[in-house]
């Protein structure tokens, strides 16, 4: 096939409506997914620093859902041949972004663990130089803390 008829395939998939059925899903899952956010922040079981994302992603799945325009757009933008497409690859850059700011916070708690079992060794240490005879030796043989 030529360029031309590639394009004009391309134009005609951009082009084809979009299921009622599937556009009644995301309207029903982007509601879903912004009452559930909401729930867990009035709960607490949400950090507040993850609300502005997450209620970011609902909006964001809301505006598109409202305006297709604005997915077959991006499409075109990105090369895309579908809308479908362009949805799981930002949904693909999306999570990727969500697992990198999980091992940055996964490596500073890491580092901090490790600070704090140093400065737990130190504190025993100093007990143990500094109370020797003066307290009952825990199990490990250790004054207790």
């Amino acid at each position: 096939m030529d360029q031309e008829t590639l394009l004009a395939m391309r134009e005609v998939f951009l082009a084809a409506p979009e299921s009622g059925r599937a556009q009644i899903f995301a309207w029903i899952l982007s509601l879903s997914l912004l009452i559930v956010v909401l729930v867990l922040v009035r709960r607490r079981t949400l950090r507040a620093e993850y609300t502005p994302i997450w209620i970011g992603v609902s909006v964001g799945l809301f505006l598109a859902v409202a305006d297709l325009d604005l997915l077959r757009s991006a499409a075109r933008m990105l090369g895309a041949w579908t809308i479908s497409s362009t949805i799981f690859f930002l949904g693909l850059c999306f999570l990727l972004a969500i697992c990198l700011n999980y091992a940055v916070r996964l490596s500073q708690a890491g580092d901090r663990i490790r600070e704090l079992a140093q400065e737990i060794a130190l504190l025993r240490q100093r007990m143990d130089a500094g109370a020797v005879g003066t307290e009952e030796p825990g199990p490990s043989g250790r004054a207790k803390l």
